[in-house]
């Protein structure tokens, strides 16, 4: 159990929270959620105690261990793979290492017996002669194999290292875990095992993600961080969201009833105010005025951007023909002799190695040429592209946003171009910032913005939800849901796949599937033909 009293927070001589008071409590997964800059991480930090509070107190039970998901993947290089995972409960970890130290040594003595009579009771009493098939049980739930365990943390890839450490942070019943995007870098079947793990788990769990269908999954309770509060609703995020937009048009419903009456009376007021046969009426309705307020929105920290798309022209039967096509990188085939034609109204979700997915994005816009095959657009097809990597459109440039859309834009008026970033949430003088300074997450809804301008049937999206905080995430779901011609795109957001995509073409270096149906139909009939790992 954590007990936050009286919490705030000043970084950097702003305020990011105050007058914190919320209890965590076992068997509840807490949610983390608000826009980025609220302040998340640093919440997750002060209840770890890795930083101090302004003001107030954060208090855990002497006999509770809390467990944190490390985000130094090369901080344990020099040890091995089990070593690492133990290390998630550090005692036990120090109990073992001291037990064997003292075994070695050469000239053992009583004292030595005693202290190591001592330490074999304590290990045993922390679960150490159970850690290493406890260690192996974690990560081979989250798909290593067991042999990885004797390896040293410097022979593992990145993608290892993500699974290992979070291996760590669950290892050893931990009373409390705090987990910072756990999801990240996790394949399909990691992420399920880790969600029936949470399920499960009788302790108390905070997780920041930004991926919704997790956070669906395994939340009881959503901890929202917002201008400089901190609230705690329960449900999940789903229930959140649906929630707190309910709110908002009650609470807009209600100021435009308010504001009405108060117009109604003030008309009457100026009418009657004069004539003495009203007067009582109108003293009445001035003081019936006087106690009639509009009601301010909450003030928020939370913007939604708005992203939606219209065609020029609608798309022709013949969209795009892809025969026999195949491509390398490095020497490595990424896929091969690929075949699909798009039909109208297609919303295709492509799945497997990024690399694989970015190469056929590229040869289909044409800036790469494929090992081999072809393929062909329609004549009536417009194409927009959102890269994966977006930086050579914005490296070495000094304009201001409103002069890089310029750029792109047949108007060349500054109001014309204002409306589309105004959808972006870039306003007033926001538009005169210069590009090269943009955030990652400004970046992406720049280029949107400038993708919104074409007017294009035939959108090609490689990961656009990249650096997006959950409600731009958002704005892209709502977008591409509600866009009316055709789509071929990429994403690790699995809400988005699921609930945008009506057809999944796998890419794989010894082949490829094109299945026609949501993503959720296609994990389930990858299971009955035994595929266990599924990366989107």
């Amino acid at each position: 159990m954590i007990t936050v009293t009286n919490l705030s927070f000043h970084f950097g001589g702003q305020l990011l929270f105050k007058d914190v008071d919320l209890k965590f409590t076992p068997g509840n997964c807490y949610g983390v959620i608000g826009a980025n800059g609220a302040g998340k991480t640093t919440f997750l930090k002060l209840l770890c105690g890795e930083l101090e509070p302004s003001t107030g107190q954060v208090s855990i039970p002497e006999h509770e261990r809390l467990s944190v998901l490390k985000q130094d993947h090369y901080a344990y290089e020099s040890y091995t793979v089990l070593d690492t995972v133990i290390m998630g409960n550090e005692r036990l970890y120090r109990v073992g290492k001291e037990k064997d130290a003292l075994y070695e040594k050469e000239d053992f003595s009583d004292e030595d017996g005693v202290r190591a009579s001592e330490l074999e009771a304590e290990y045993a009493e922390l679960g150490g002669w159970e850690s290493e098939s406890e260690a192996s049980r974690l990560i081979q739930g989250l798909g290593l194999p067991n042999d990885l365990l004797y390896r040293p943390m410097s022979s593992t890839t990145e993608a290892e290292k993500v699974k290992i450490l979070l291996a760590q942070a669950l290892f050893g019943n931990p009373d409390i875990i705090l987990l910072d995007e756990p999801t990240n870098g996790l394949d399909l079947d990691a992420i399920a095992w880790l969600e029936d793990f949470l399920m499960d788990y009788p302790g108390t769990v905070l997780v920041v993600s930004h991926d919704r269908h997790f956070l669906n999954d395994v939340c009881t309770n959503i901890v929202d961080i917002d201008y400089t509060a901190i609230k705690m609703y329960v449900g999940n995020y789903e229930f959140w969201y649906e929630s707190s937009q309910m709110v908002q048009r009650m609470i807009k419903m209600q100021n435009k009833r308010t504001e009405e009456k108060i117009r109604e009376l003030q008309a009457f007021i100026s009418r009657f105010s004069a004539n003495k046969s009203k007067a009582r009426q109108a003293t009445s309705r001035r003081n019936l005025l006087e106690k009639l307020s509009v009601e301010e929105m909450p003030a928020s920290s939370r913007r939604y951007p708005f992203i939606g798309f219209d065609m020029d022209r609608e798309p022709g039967k013949d969209i795009l023909t892809v025969k026999d096509l195949s491509a390398e990188a490095d020497g490595q085939t990424l896929f091969s002799n690929l075949s699909f034609s798009v039909g109208k109204g297609d919303k295709i979700a492509l799945v497997g190695d990024d690399r694989s997915i970015t190469a056929l994005l590229r040869i289909l816009m044409e800036e790469t040429e494929p090992v081999s095959g072809s393929f062909k657009w329609g004549i009536s097809i417009t194409r927009s592209y959102f890269p994966r990597d977006n930086s050579p459109y914005f490296e070495g440039c000094d304009e201001s946003i409103l002069d890089w859309m310029r750029r792109y834009s047949q108007d060349q008026t500054e109001s014309y171009l204002r409306g589309f970033l105004g959808r972006m949430l870039f306003s007033g003088d926001s538009v005169f910032k210069p590009v090269r300074v943009l955030s990652g997450g400004e970046k992406q809804r720049c280029m949107f913005s400038r993708m919104m301008l074409f007017g294009s049937n035939m959108l090609l999206l490689d990961q656009p939800t990249n650096h997006l905080d959950l409600e731009s995430i958002t704005a892209v779901n709502n977008g591409l849901s509600d866009f009316k011609s055709n789509l071929i795109f990429a994403t690790h957001d699995y809400e988005i796949v699921n609930t945008v995509a009506n057809r999944i073409l796998q890419l794989k270096p010894d082949g490829w599937q094109d299945y026609r149906g949501t993503y959720e139909e296609f994990v389930e009939d990858q299971k009955r033909r035994g595929v266990t790992e599924i990366r989107l």
